[in-house]
Order: structure tokens, then C-alpha cells, then sequence
């Protein structure tokens, strides 16, 4: 594949990410459903053009994310986790023992969530007392819950990865290589 395509294919998902993070002020209910539709975009980026370029992919849409998006939050979400997460998931998906590579995954989101309340409260402003909304193991209870939904959205980018091999990367392919 040339490299004008390669940098076309990475642009229009860069460009893609970037308006998802902008209208995170639109629709303030979105704070984690666009960046994650964000960061799924990468999905073509990893699969037809590599590892590298999605990663730059990632870098731009932070960098633009920082002047363009009006939530915060959301772009923190983005920066700290689901724009990267798609390209680290082929990275992570290579360690052969389903435990360990589980308990990797775990590892960065965790690192992730914990980077996000720290950032969210220190340099948003965010009170730490609206993480204990539900009492004294709010916290805990919230960490959990959070790490099952982590699980559903990794098995949902999974089974996502799986349909755009299967229904549009031959599709994808042609585009690409002018065939």
C-alpha cells in the first residue's frame, strides 16, 4: 500500500476522532460512549496499516482533542484509555495465556481509571467526595463495577474486530491497494 494512502486512511479516522471528542460537548450524556467510539476507530488503522500508525493516529487525536474538545473528562477518558486501548489490544492479544493476557488488560485499564480520578481531581477541580457518593465503599463498589464493564466493553471489542475482519477488511483491502 502507498504511503498516500496509508496517511489517507489514518487522516479521515484522525479527523473522524477528533469531531466524536468535539461534540462530547453537544451531548455532555456521551462523556464515555464517543471517546470509546473514538478510540474504536482505530480498528481499520491497526488492521490495515499497522501498529505504528494507529498509535499516531491516537497521538494527533490527543493533541487536537486538547484544543477542540470541550469536555474534559471525556477527553481524559480518550487520552488515558479508550484511544489507545484498540492498538494495545493487538499488542496485548499476542501474550498466549488467557490468564496472564487478561490480567495484563486489567492492568492498564486500572492503571488507567486510577490515572483518570487522580487527574480528574487535581486538575479538574472534580471533588474527591463525588466518588463516594455511595457511602464509605463507594470507591470499591465503583472500582468493581467498573472492571465488569471493562470486561463487557473488551469482549464487545472483540467480537467488533472480528466483524470488520471478516465484512470489511476485503472490502478495505481493494479500496487500499486500487484493485
Amino acid at each position: 500500500m502507498k504511503n498516500s494512502m496509508k496517511l489517507a486512511l489514518c487522516g479521515m479516522m484522525a479527523a473522524l476522532s477528533t469531531v466524536l471528542l468535539f461534540l462530547t460537548g453537544a451531548a455532555p450524556v456521551a462523556t464515555l460512549a464517543l471517546p470509546a467510539i473514538a478510540g474504536c476507530l482505530l480498528i481499520p488503522v491497526v488492521v490495515e496499516v499497522g501498529l505504528p500508525w494507529a498509535f499516531g493516529v491516537y497521538g494527533v487525536c490527543s493533541v487536537l482533542g486538547i484544543f477542540l474538545a470541550p469536555d474534559r473528562q471525556a477527553l481524559l477518558f480518550y487520552v488515558l484509555f479508550f484511544g489507545h486501548y484498540p492498538a494495545l489490544f493487538a499488542v496485548l492479544g499476542r501474550i498466549r495465556s488467557k490468564a496472564l493476557r487478561y490480567a495484563a488488560k486489567l492492568l492498564v485499564f486500572n492503571a488507567a481509571m486510577a490515572l483518570e480520578v487522580l487527574l480528574s481531581v487535581y486538575l479538574l477541580g472534580i471533588p474527591f467526595e463525588s466518588f463516594a457518593i455511595l457511602g464509605p465503599l463507594g470507591p470499591v463498589l465503583l472500582a468493581v463495577l467498573a472492571n465488569v464493564v471493562f470486561i463487557v466493553f473488551d469482549r464487545a471489542l472483540e467480537g467488533l474486530i472480528v466483524q470488520y475482519l471478516h465484512r470489511l477488511h476485503p472490502r478495505m483491502a481493494k479500496i487500499l491497494r486500487g484493485k
